[in-house]
Parts: structure tokens; C-alpha cells; sequence
């Protein structure tokens, strides 16, 4: 189409015609844009996973930047996942653990606290649940192994998440005997009876009440409340869902899973960066609540859901509460997917952490599944696009932080691009519009952008973060890198940077010839693109960023130059590349035309600086 306009209203040789629609071809697209992205990209993961999180899809690392809700688990990712058993309820009365441990009164709380346990120990060190292990500790290791020898497991019924209990059965003096561990208000809505000193007795609604207003209290702690109970089985009763049911309560213990240090600092960077932190827990919605308060999730105002509660709200009503919901508590898998839907619903990119076989659905409904390197299953890891090995919540803050940076990098790498290849458009079509002298050969533009161009825009690729990365709103989804306040910085850069390049040509037209024109023009329009590098490293000025905070851009700098050089005074590549000589006076023009752009783009941005 260039080389029939050309030839029609011209009347350009179609020889002339066909190289201008080259050159122009040649100048107008990056070759090196898809190669830049995926190294930007590539970077970003290598130091995410020097920060404990391994992205399995390079597009979560530009998705992250967009996350504007973060769905979180309590248990290990925001707090520490070391819990140790405070206090105990046994005998009607609440009693310190270490004065409870190992007497008489504790005995049969103790044996049911062992047998229902899966918890092991390997040199000294526990294996397993973090709760298993702290029940086991309360016992002691030397009781708590030869109770477990003593009385033989027969069969059981594992943990379920939708149940809240575990059951083993174990031969105890010639008897099958069930024993559960469990969620305080699944047992006691399955007991019919309360061990005392004296024996089990009926479990009345006073008693009933007073051990509600005992898990109530300690809850208001942040405690996490366990409850254990028993029940003989009959001579050919099997182990099973429905002998889950009459039984006689024995206890209850209190753990503290303390929250992890760096959990509320996290938390406040997460909200100041415009996201908003959701817990979601499996624990009591009293202890959820007080956990959510001390690490920042759980503001005045705020609203707690259980999920018997989120099954009884219709979507309209839920739609309506979302924003104010920040703790779902007893919540199942399958209420994790009605929490992701109902926040995509409002247009959120929501990032959604899991540990179990049951998540992995919610993972994969989630724009960004996260999960849990050390306690999560290899169902939640292959389900998820990003993988905590340290399973703390602050790493994925650190992971949305790179995200971000990885994004404005990528933007950043195109603006240097595009705004370089403009000016070569704008240059070409000058000459051509005014009937001048191809200012460029093929060869010349080649060079500039696979060469002297992919070197700084791998540089920008590599910028650091900035400080003021997460005080920033997370970008919409739905608006792309072209918008059109980009789109004019690249046309205004490109034209300033053309400007001076056809300020080189007339000057060798001058001095020189056409040859010396192309020469000059080539070497003014390379050396400035090198230049604006530092323009396009970010939104600050250079006064501002420093040298010092990214060196590849200095690397990429001085070699571009020494590149440049070589082909300007070394004799074969003259020949290759069909360049003049120039002399003294030349050079310098060159050098001086060559930064006049970026002391202009970096005075505006030094201006806007002190105006702000």
C-alpha cells in the first residue's frame, strides 16, 4: 500500500518506494518486545522464588499486581503454626496445663487425647499436625508413646473438614472404645453425658451452658478450643459416621497458635496498597475474630460469618455484606468457592490460599490460587499458579509487591520501545515527505533495535522496586498498557527524539552528503534511544532515582556505546554497515543533538517533582 501511494502521487520509482516501505516496516516494529516481556517475566519469578514464592504460570506474576482481595487461611499463614496447649477443662473446672499434665484427674483425658492422634516422633523432632503434636506435647513424649503402645489402634475415622472430627477405636481392658477429637460445638451437640471425678453424669442444660460460656471465654482470647470425648461400642457395633453420636464428654483443651510477627505488618501494607485482607478459618468465629483483630484483618465495623450462616444468606444479601465481611469462620472448601465467586462478581482479582485435597477447586476458581509449600497437599500445589514454601502470608504481599514491579517494568520497557521506534517512523517519513535522502539503511535500524535497543529495555526490565509500590491502588484488570496518556508520552518522546535526529541529517547534508546525512542521523538517533534509557527506567527523575539503584543500566549503557563506536570507527563494519567518516565537529553535534531529549524529559519530570 506505501509503495502504490508512494508510486501514484509521488511518482517514486517503486525500487525507492519498495526500500522506503522497508525502512519504514523496519523502524515501525520492536523485535525485541516479546523477547524483553518474557525475560521481565522470567526475572520477576527468579525473585519471587528467592522470596518463598515459586510461580508455577508466568501470568500469575503480572496478575499479582491486580489482586485486590487476598483470601487467607488463619493456621500457619498468618499466625506461626507452633501451638501449645494453654489450658484444660476437665472435672468441671478450667485448670493451667502445666499443673493438669499427668495426674490422676487427667488420666482418661490424656489416653483420649493420644489414641485419637496421628502425631510421631522421629529423633526427638514431632511429624505431623501442628495440634496433634501440641496435644502430645501437653501429655508428654515417654507418656503419650507407651499409652499409644498400651492400647492398640483398631480402626478410625480420619479428619474431614466438613465434619470437624476425627474418631479412633482402640481395645481398652477388653473393650472396643471410640475415642473423637473435634470442634467444641460438634461434640457437645453429639453428647449425653459428662465425665466428673465421680463418674459420668447426664449432661444437663446447665452443664451444657457452662461449657459454651467456657469455650466462649476462651475464644475472646484467641485461644483455639479442642474438645474430647469417648463412647463404649457395643459387641458388634463397627466403627462408623453414626456411632459418632452419644457420647460422654471428657474435656476440652485450649491451644495458642500465636500470630506470626511480620502477620500485621503485612496486613497494614496489604490495606495501605488497596487490598483487602479476608481470613478464612476453620476455628471457632470467637477465636477467629479476636486472631483477625490483633493482625489488622478485622477493623470496627467489620462483620464475621460462620458457614451455616453463609448457607442461609441468599447471593443478593451476601452481594450486598461482602465488602464488610472480613472473617468466615467453621467455613467448608466448598464455601471458599462461593467467596471467590461472590468478590469476582463485584470485578475483584482475587488471590486465594489452600492447603487441602478439597481446595483445589477453590485454587483453580480463584484468579491467583496460592498454596501451602510446607502443610499443603500435592493436590492444592498442582491446583495453584503460586506456591508459598514458607506458608506465610507476608510472602504473598512480598509476591504482589514484585507483581506490581514486574508490570510497571514491562510498561516501562515498551514505553522505551515504542517512543524509540517512533522517532525512526517519524524520521523516515520526514524524508520521504520532503523528497530527502533515505536517512537510514535496513542495516541501520536492524542494529538499533536488536541490538542497542534490547540491552536497555532488559535493563529497565530489571529495575527495583520502588518505595511507594504498594501505596498504590491495584491497576484495573480491564485497562490496557496502550492507554492514551501512553500513547501521547510515546508520540511527544518519539518526536522530540526525531526531532533532534533530523537536526543530525541536515547538518551532514550540510557538511558532508547524503552519506554523511544517513551517518549522522544513524549515530544521533542510536546514541539518544541509548539515552532515554534512563528516561523510561521510571515515573521519577534520574536526581531522584540515582545511578547506583539499577547498574545493569549503566552496564547497557556503556556497552550500546562502545557498540555504536565500533561501527562508526571500525573500518569493516563501516563497510558493513555503509557509514561516513566524521570528524571532530560532527561527533560532537552528534553527542550534544543526541541528549538534548532526554535533559528535556528529565527537566519536566524534575519540575513536576517539586510541584508536587
Amino acid at each position: 500500500l506505501i509503495v502504490m501511494i508512494l508510486y501514484i502521487v509521488r511518482g517514486t520509482p517503486v525500487l525507492d518506494s519498495l526500500m522506503f516501505a522497508v525502512a519504514l516496516a523496519v523502524a515501525a516494529i520492536p523485535e525485541a518486545l516479546s523477547s524483553i516481556v518474557t525475560i521481565a517475566l522470567a526475572i520477576g519469578t527468579r525473585k519471587m522464588a528467592e522470596q518463598n514464592a515459586v510461580i508455577k504460570d508466568l501470568k500469575a506474576v503480572e496478575g499479582l499486581g491486580c489482586v485486590s482481595v487476598i483470601c487467607s487461611d488463619k493456621t500457619g499463614t498468618l499466625t506461626q503454626n507452633k501451638m501449645t496447649v494453654r489450658q484444660v477443662y476437665l472435672n468441671g473446672k478450667e485448670q493451667n496445663a502445666d499443673a493438669s499434665a499427668c495426674n490422676a484427674d487427667s488420666a482418661i483425658l490424656e489416653r483420649a487425647m493420644a489414641l485419637c492422634n496421628d502425631a510421631a516422633y522421629s529423633d526427638g523432632n514431632a511429624i505431623g499436625d501442628p495440634t496433634e503434636t501440641a496435644l502430645s506435647d501437653y501429655i508428654g513424649v515417654p507418656v503419650y508413646e507407651k499409652i499409644r503402645s498400651d492400647y492398640p489402634r483398631v480402626s478410625e475415622i480420619p479428619f474431614d473438614s466438613e465434619r470437624k472430627l476425627m474418631s479412633t477405636v482402640h481395645m481398652c481392658d477388653g473393650q472396643r472404645v471410640l475415642f473423637t477429637k473435634g470442634a467444641m460445638d460438634v461434640i457437645l451437640d453429639r453428647t449425653g453425658e459428662l465425665m466428673t471425678k465421680n463418674g459420668a453424669i447426664p449432661m444437663t442444660p446447665a452443664w451444657r451452658q457452662r461449657l459454651q460460656e467456657q469455650n466462649r471465654a476462651w475464644s475472646e482470647k484467641g485461644l483455639r478450643v479442642l474438645a474430647v470425648a469417648y463412647r463404649p461400642l457395643e459387641e458388634m457395633e463397627c466403627c462408623s459416621l453414626e456411632a459418632e453420636n452419644g457420647y460422654v464428654f471428657l474435656g476440652m483443651a485450649a491451644m495458642m497458635d500465636p500470630p506470626r510477627i511480620e502477620s500485621r505488618p503485612a496486613v497494614l501494607s496489604a490495606r495501605r496498597a488497596g487490598i483487602r485482607p479476608v481470613m478464612i478459618t476453620g476455628d471457632h468465629k470467637i477465636t477467629a475474630m479476636a486472631i483477625a483483630g490483633k493482625i489488622g484483618i478485622m477493623e470496627e465495623g467489620d462483620l464475621a460469618l460462620t458457614g451455616p450462616e453463609l448457607d442461609a444468606m441468599k447471593e443478593e444479601e451476601l452481594d450486598e455484606k461482602l465488602e464488610n465481611i472480613s472473617v468466615y469462620a467453621r467455613v467448608s472448601p466448598e464455601h471458599k468457592i462461593r467467596i471467590v465467586d461472590a468478590w469476582q462478581r463485584k470485578g475483584c482479582i482475587v488471590a486465594m490460599t489452600g492447603d487441602g485435597v478439597n481446595d483445589a477447586p477453590a485454587l483453580k476458581k480463584a484468579d491467583i490460587g496460592v498454596a501451602m509449600g510446607i502443610t499443603g497437599t500435592e493436590v492444592s500445589k498442582d491446583a495453584a499458579a503460586m506456591i508459598l514454601t514458607d506458608d506465610n502470608f507476608a510472602t504473598i504481599i512480598k509476591a504482589v509487591a514484585n507483581g506490581r514491579n514486574v508490570y510497571r517494568n514491562i510498561r516501562h520497557a515498551v514505553q522505551f520501545l515504542l517512543s524509540g521506534n517512533m522517532a525512526g517512523i517519524f524520521s523516515v517519513l520526514y524524508t520521504s515527505l520532503f523528497d530527502l535522502p533515505m536517512p537510514f539503511a535496513p542495516v541501520h535500524l536492524l542494529f538499533i533495535n536488536l541490538l542497542t535497543d534490547s540491552l536497555p529495555a532488559i535493563a529497565i526490565g530489571m529495575e527495583p522496586q520502588e518505595d511507594g509500590l504498594l501505596r498504590q491502588p491495584p491497576r484495573d484488570p480491564k485497562e490496557g498498557i496502550l492507554t492514551r496518556e501512553f500513547l501521547l508520552r510515546i508520540l511527544l518522546q518519539g518526536g522530540l527524539i526525531a526531532l533532534c535526529t533530523m537536526t543530525a541529517f541536515h547538518l551532514g547534508l550540510e557538511t558532508g552528503g547524503a552519506g554523511t546525512a544517513s551517518t549522522m542521523a544513524f549515530a544521533a538517533l542510536t546514541l539518544a534511544r541509548l539515552f532515554h534509557g534512563f528516561n523510561c527506567r521510571s515515573e521519577h527523575s534520574i536526581a531522584k532515582l540515582g545511578f547506583r539503584g539499577n547498574l545493569w543500566s549503566i552496564l547497557a549503557f556503556e556497552t550500546g556505546v562502545l557498540l555504536l563506536a565500533a561501527v562508526l570507527f571500525l573500518p569493516g563494519l563501516q563497510v558493513l554497515f555503509a557509514v561516513a567518516d566524521l570528524n571532530l565537529r560532527q561527533l560532537v553535534s552528534i553527542v550534544v543533538l543526541a541528549v538534548i531529549p532526554t535533559v528535556v524529559i528529565q527537566a519536566g519530570k524534575m519540575i513536576r517533582e517539586a510541584l508536587a
